[in-house]
């Protein structure tokens, strides 16, 4: 100022009006000076002397303040409201605004609210004509204007409490600064990002940019940071606008979950310093869509940075650089960068295009004049839209351009060639079957030129784009104020979907124009009520646009919004809708309704409906078809690391909280199923879950969606005439999650909850017996826990019996364990502590045997195989103790105990009589079982061998075993018939591995030739000691089958030892069993069942498998010896014909039923592995993956 005015009052506050200067002072007047400090004659105006009211209607009769000490003590001017938003100093705050061009007291009018009365602050947000004051209370009260009345309506209310920030200590007193705490960001953006110096760019719909003072930053998932750069740029030139980037994993269509869901962290990336020297702050940056390029500009020029190579790119002439200042902003079209200017020294407002892989220069840019300042620019498909200054809109079309300079590179030689035919080069051409320069015949004469052996790839040096003007709209009707603008963007859109339209084309052509004016969503689409001209019949280059209808407000509040024009049938739904977000109110989303069978709706049915929802995030983005919002959240923590509790006088910032605002993300699919159902739309719900069933998180949808109905109706205190549950219960059943949803759901709620839930659910009882017959036992034991809460203990026992015998079945062996735990709690009365239901299950009897958790056993196996700290030589083996660490026969003189011997009893019988050895191993060593001294009490009922050759069958069949073979060179080697006792001796000594120390001390091969050595081996016999090699099964299947014939020959069952003996080849078992067998205590039945047994398996043999003839050659003499045994011991009529079998009073009813089941028992094939042969280095490389039964201590099983 020119000179010091003497205002005769202490000056509480001013505020810029235009060419003037308002000053508030303590005596109550209001001062309008000049900026030259004139007061052109005008006099002060007294606030006493200003009218006011609850409305502008009823101004000119309201009150007066009618106090002489009462003055401004805080103001702001709005100036698309044309007023000024105060606060006086009694607490009291109010709006005024001059009637009139005029600034007199004659002209000036008031309107307050009449519940504010200790207001303290104010601070406005011209955007959104909002005045927010702040209170001595703590909260801000955010006003707007009423256009009709002029009456200021409460928009929302802020407030700090514990429930958004519970680690801040409140203080007492008010706060007096709480509206800058909540306002001093809004021209950026209102909302709860606030707190942070960052802006939200919306120039891409799926991807989340922050903007701060000098970085950026970013959430483009996974795919930029995977992407190769090499392998793009070959395909820069000719990629067209919907082509997915090769090396994008999905792009946008489907992000991986871990992208989605994780990462809470930003990619942050910092603006060159080069660029920010001369041009900060920066004004604007956008993204492209996929994620891979990053543009901002500054207060001159622009820069952009590509994400796979790491680099900026500046202009290299500064002088072009400081010509040039963005006004509208910037987008991203394909490669190419759209932005409007302003030319400094042509003084003309430009719409420019950049390519992105040229040098950024103006010499490699298109220019487009404009007759006004742009204000916004946004891209849709292959149009640019603009908002002017004048309240205009204009489209223009964009298209890709190229002068014909064709670069043809082949193998190192580069050609040059200059082609034009009707504007399009080979550069336009993505397939040259169908090449238009090589007349359709499927060959490019350019190229069939050079040489048409060659494959060519194509590179054009100067592409660009050019841009034509459309339609231009003016708004200036709609619009007071074009700072009131928000954004501006063309959709695909409209209220009538594809079904309904006249054409096909229309569907997609469907372009209307979304305004943000003010907070309030405005839309303006195609007036179609005119004659349609068909597609084949217009000109694309001459194409005259339709109209637009009158603008029509879809919504309220509305800070962004987010659409996309990809088309997905199965998504139809979540891709053609459009979702907003509203800040205080939450999200809405404006959804499509599609009938059924695509069949035409009725004409009076609404085809579009808005539904809201809230969300716990602030939305930043959205992923359509993954159904998730993209937002930040703010983590509070206490500011308390720089000063002590006990000063005398604490600082004000320890009062407030420090946030740290981080990415996340939030599902929204459940809050538009529940919306849809109440309004009675559950065929559309039906069909939009449907579309998303194949998320990895829509079975947390389902259940979400369950719960929060639950929990708002059951904890109702108000009656409810139409509960919502129960059709949120059946619309759940049309999913295969039904069961695991409820059972979820309860689990995570209180137990005063259960009965309503399941009174609209159904019975526990009926949806555990379901879970069971669909053999999901997971979930039929988290029904076992609501029915221990819910039922009386029988029936806890009755159905947890259930699920433990068919867990057993199923080789569940964790949910055994849980079930026994269980059982035994019953029993014991332990029934309000119910065990957990397990999460994950282990491996079933595919994962071998884990006999050896706590010991393990060697079986003609040397100490120098086994890993040290694994063996001990000194330690027997007596009865295998499971996992649990229990002897269930310990506990035998408890009912429950007995109770659940039975049940693992009545299994084990029903595995033995099935011959599923391989699952008995298992089944013992995971449960503890003891089996030794359960086959000593089955030895003549369930421990007996029927069959022997149904169960040698079997045994190779479980344990992968090959049947052994004689190879075709060995009927004239000395091996034939089991003459030459070497090679036979050579097969049992290859069924214990070679490396192993199963050798020739043993006293297996007591009758090898004293010739015999390996440097004077013939090829036949070569050749038979690899067909040998070959007919071994896996190592684990030897040990676990050396572990069966421990476990039997000391239970007593040699009948079972003589069958895998066979599988082994271990001539040294029959020698066993002919010792045990000269003893008085020996079972004349047994022999007599092992001899019938070997002799039905000399039958097979001769007929079906002659590979076992040269081993039962071998024990011939032994079988002669035990049939003499036999004969001793028989009287002479059992030689009559008998049939095989136990007698009335072996059998017991337990039994007769485990038999019944053998038939239903399915043949479990665990093991995965080949049959193919495997030499000795192989094994000796792979063993310490075949010792993985070997765990924490060691037995010594020696069978010899």
């Amino acid at each position: 100022m020119k000179k010091i005015l003497d205002l005769q009052a202490p000056v509480m506050s001013l505020q810029s009006v235009l060419e003037d200067l308002l000053v508030a002072t303590s005596d109550g007047l209001l001062h309008l000076i000049h900026w030259e400090g004139m007061t052109n004659g005008r006099k002060a105006i007294n606030l006493s002397t200003v009218p006011f009211s609850v409305d502008l209607q009823s101004s000119r009769v309201g009150s007066f303040l009618g106090f002489a000490d009462v003055h401004i003590k805080d103001m702001e001017y709005c100036a698309t409201l044309d007023g000024f938003a105060v606060v006086f100093n009694d607490g009291k705050v109010g709006f005024i605004t001059p009637v009139s061009s005029r600034f007199t007291a004659e002209q000036l009018h008031g309107v307050w609210p009449q519940d504010v009365i200790d207001g303290t602050c104010v601070a406005v947000n011209n955007k959104y004509r909002l005045m927010a004051f702040g209170c001595a209370s703590g909260s801000v009260q955010v006003y707007t204007i009423d256009n009709t009345t002029g009456a200021m309506l409460l928009s929302h209310k802020l407030e700090l409490t514990a429930k958004q920030y519970p680690v801040i200590r409140f203080p007492g007193t008010g706060i007096t600064n709480s509206c800058e705490l909540y306002c001093g960001c809004w021209e950026l953006n209102p909302g709860p990002l606030e707190e942070q110096p960052v802006l939200l760019t919306t120039s891409n719909q799926e991807q989340v940019l922050l903007q701060g003072e000098d970085r950026l930053y970013l959430n483009c998932g996974e795919a930029s940071q995977t992407q190769n750069p090499k392998s793009s740029l070959a395909h820069t030139d000719h990629m067209p606008s919907r082509e997915k980037s090769p090396f994008a994993d999905g792009g946008l269509e489907s992000q991986g979950l871990s992208t989605l869901l994780g990462h809470r962290h930003w990619h942050v990336v910092q603006i060159s310093s080069t660029y920010l020297e001369s041009n900060w702050p920066i004004r604007f940056s956008a993204i492209d869509e996929l994620g891979q390029n990053i543009a901002v500009a500054g207060k001159f020029g622009f820069a952009h940075y590509s994400l796979l190579t790491k680099k900026w790119k500046l202009f290299g002439n500064i002088t072009q650089e400081q010509n040039m200042i963005v006004t509208g902003g910037l987008a991203w079209w394909n490669d190419f960068m759209v932005l409007a200017c302003y030319n400094l020294s042509d003084r003309q407002e430009e719409l420019r295009i950049y390519l992105r892989t040229s040098n950024l220069d103006n010499a490699f840019a298109h220019v487009t004049k404009a007759p006004a300042e742009t204000l916004l620019l946004s891209v849709f498909r292959d149009m640019v839209v603009v908002f002017r200054a004048d309240c205009s809109i204009c489209l223009y079309s964009i298209e890709r351009k190229s002068d014909g300079l064709l670069i043809i590179k082949s193998f190192g030689d580069v050609y040059v060639v200059a082609v034009k035919k009707q504007g399009r080069t080979c550069a336009d051409c993505l397939n040259l079957s169908s090449c238009v320069i090589g007349g359709g015949k499927g060959v490019c004469k350019i190229l069939a030129e050079i040489n048409p052996r060659y494959f060519f790839t194509i590179y054009n040096s100067n592409t660009t784009a050019s841009v034509q003007v459309l339609q231009e709209v003016s708004m200036s009707r709609y619009i007071p104020h074009p700072f009131l603008v928000v954004s501006v963007t063309l959709t695909s859109v409209s209220t009538e979907n594809g079904i309904t339209l006249k054409m096909p084309q229309q569907a997609r052509d469907a372009e209307s124009i979304m305004l943000n004016l003010a907070g309030q969503l405005i839309m303006m689409q195609r007036d179609r009520s005119g004659p349609q001209i068909r597609e084949k019949d217009s000109n694309p280059n001459q194409r005259k646009l339709l109209p637009f209808c009158p603008p029509v407000v879809l919504a309220q509040s509305v800070e962004n919004v987010w659409t996309t024009c990809r088309a997905n049938k199965q998504k139809r739904h979540l891709l053609e809708a459009l979702w907003l977000s509203c800040g205080g109110a939450g999200m809405k989303v404006w959804l499509p309704l599609f009938p059924r069978d695509h069949r035409k709706p009725h004409s009076f049915l609404s085809q579009r409906i808005m539904l809201p929802f809230h969300i716990n995030i602030y939305p930043l983005a959205v992923l359509f078809e993954d159904a998730l919002v993209l937002g930040a959240v703010n983590d509070t923590l206490l500011y308390d690391s720089l000063y002590t509790r006990n000063s005398a006088r604490e600082q004000l910032e320890v009062l407030f909280p420090f946030c740290v605002v981080e990415r996340t993300s939030q599902i929204y699919l459940h809050h538009i199923l529940r919306q849809l159902l109440v309004r009675n739309l559950g065929e559309q719900a039906l069909l939009l879950a449907q579309s998303c069933s194949a998320l990895p998180y829509f079975p947390h949808v389902l259940e979400l969606m369950l719960h929060e109905v639950l929990e708002e109706e059951a904890t109702s205190r108000e009656p409810i005439p139409d509960p919502l549950l129960p059709t949120v219960a059946k619309f759940i059943t049309e999913f295969p999650l039904f069961l695991q949803t409820v059972v979820h759901c309860a689990r995570k709620t209180e137990y005063a909850l259960w009965n309503y839930l399941f009174a609209a659910v159904g019975n526990p009882k009926d949806l555990f017996e379901e879970c069971l017959m669909a053999q999901d036992l997971d979930t039929a034991a988290s029904y076992l826990i609501i029915l221990q809460n819910m039922e009386v203990p029988a029936v806890s026992r009755q159905h947890a019996t259930l699920l433990f015998n068919t867990a057993l079945e199923q080789g569940k062996w964790d949910l055994c364990r849980h079930m026994i735990r269980f059982l035994k709690a019953i029993g014991s009365g332990e029934s309000e502590t119910p065990p957990s239901t397990p999460t994950t299950q282990e491996p079933s009897s595919s994962g071998g045997f884990e006999f050896f958790r706590n010991r393990s056993i060697s079986l003609s196996q040397s100490a120098e195989n086994v890993p040290p700290g694994k063996f001990s030589l000194q330690k027997t083996l007596s009865m295998p103790s499971g996992p649990s660490g229990k002897r269930w026969s310990k506990d035998s003189d408890c009912a429950e105990n007995m109770y659940i011997d039975m049940m693992l009893w009545r299994h084990a019988r029903r595995l033995l009589e099935d011959v599923r050895l391989k699952d008995l191993g298992c089944f013992a060593a995971q449960l503890g079982f003891e089996l030794i001294s359960w086959l000593c009490k089955e030895r003549t009922r369930a421990a007996r061998v029927d069959n022997f050759v149904v169960a040698l069958k079997r045994l190779h069949k479980d344990f992968l075993w090959p049947l052994p073979i004689i190879p075709a060179s060995s009927i004239s080697s000395p091996f034939k018939n089991g003459k030459c006792r070497t090679g036979d001796e050579c097969s049992i000594g290859s069924a214990t591995d070679l490396t192993e120390s199963s050798s020739m001390v043993d006293g297996d091969w007591t009758m090898v030739d004293e010739n015999f050595s390996t440097l004077s081996l013939t090829q036949s016999e070569l050749e038979h000691i690899s067909m040998e090699l070959a007919s071994k099964g896996p190592h684990k299947s030897q040990v676990q089958l050396r572990y069966l014939l421990h476990i039997f020959m000391e239970a007593g069952c040699l009948d079972w030892c003589v069958v895998i003996s066979l599988i082994l080849r271990e001539s040294s078992v029959v020698s066993q069993i002919l010792s045990i067998a000269q003893s008085s205590e020996m079972d004349g039945e047994m022999l007599q069942n092992i001899k019938t047994g070997l002799h039905a398996v000399d039958r097979w043999a001769s007929t079906d498998c002659p590979g076992y003839k040269p081993f039962l050659n071998i024990i011939k003499p032994q079988l002669q010896k035990l049939s003499e045994i036999t004969e001793e011991q028989v009287q002479p009529d059992t030689f009559q014909p008998i049939t095989v079998g136990k007698t009335p009073e072996q059998t017991s009813p337990r039994a007769e039923e485990s038999r019944g089941s053998s038939s239903r028992a399915s043949i479990s094939q665990s093991e995965t592995g080949s049959n193919s042969v495997v030499s000795r280095n192989e094994e000796d490389t792979t063993q310490a993956d075949e010792e993985e039964p070997f765990q924490d201590g060691a037995y010594d099983c020696s069978v010899s």
